[in-house]
């Protein structure tokens, strides 16, 4: 049979939702293959958004000058030369600083007490954990009573963890001297335990030696 007289027949058994369905579809195929036949010399969204990709973006550069900047700042701000996102210029200077300063007068700038007051040295460095009286604490982890603690009874004990330091406690090797961890181990022996011990710097010179443990080796 004539290819023809098929393809007539078959149309005219074809509903006509059936043909407009076909001629739809028709329609789809040539535009998608125009597309795809496009010549590559015509710039289209796609190219564009390619070529950007491509290029190297400063990211930094688009914080200071406008994409996260310019939603914070104020006209005057943003007519000021490029900055990054922390100004360094705004930071205050160290030598300025009062919590610095607050430091540096209780270390004497070299990270050593400069006070032999047994009292205060126990509630500037020892109350933090302890409690201002001895008590100790739970929290993030033990920290152990130094009032009414028989071991307090010994100077030694004492003077040994000073310059050792003791779990997470750490040495005072480097913060204090022979006299100054003398004077604290007589606040905690007498005041805040009520024993009857004298506490000498000599005591303190016998225990302690050149490094404490643990020390760091670029010190030496």
């Amino acid at each position: 049979m004539d290819n023809a007289i098929v393809k007539t027949t078959i149309m005219k058994n074809m509903t006509p939702k059936l043909l407009t369905v076909m001629l739809l579809s028709v329609i789809s195929s040539t535009a998608l293959l125009g597309c795809s036949q496009q010549s590559d010399d015509v710039e289209t969204i796609a190219s564009e958004q390619e070529q950007d990709s491509i290029t190297t973006n400063d990211y930094q550069a688009s914080r200071n000058t406008g994409a996260w900047g310019a939603v914070y700042m104020s006209r005057e701000e943003l007519t000021e030369p490029n900055v990054n996102i922390v100004d360094v210029s705004s930071l205050p200077n160290m030598e300025n600083d009062p919590s610095i300063a607050k430091w540096e007068a209780k270390f004497e700038g070299e990270n050593a007490f400069i006070t032999t007051d047994g009292k205060k040295l126990y509630h500037d460095s020892c109350a933090a954990c302890h409690m201002h009286k001895g008590e100790g604490a739970y929290g993030a982890g033990y920290y152990p009573p130094l009032a009414d603690n028989s071991k307090m009874q010994s100077k030694y004990y004492i003077i040994d963890i000073l310059i050792n330091g003791f779990r997470g406690m750490p040495s005072f090797h480097g913060m204090m001297n022979d006299e100054q961890m003398a004077a604290v181990t007589q606040y905690i022996v007498n005041d805040l335990n009520g024993f009857n011990e004298i506490v000498t710097a000599e005591d303190v010179a016998q225990l302690r030696h050149a490094k404490p443990p643990a020390s760091d080796p670029s010190d030496e």
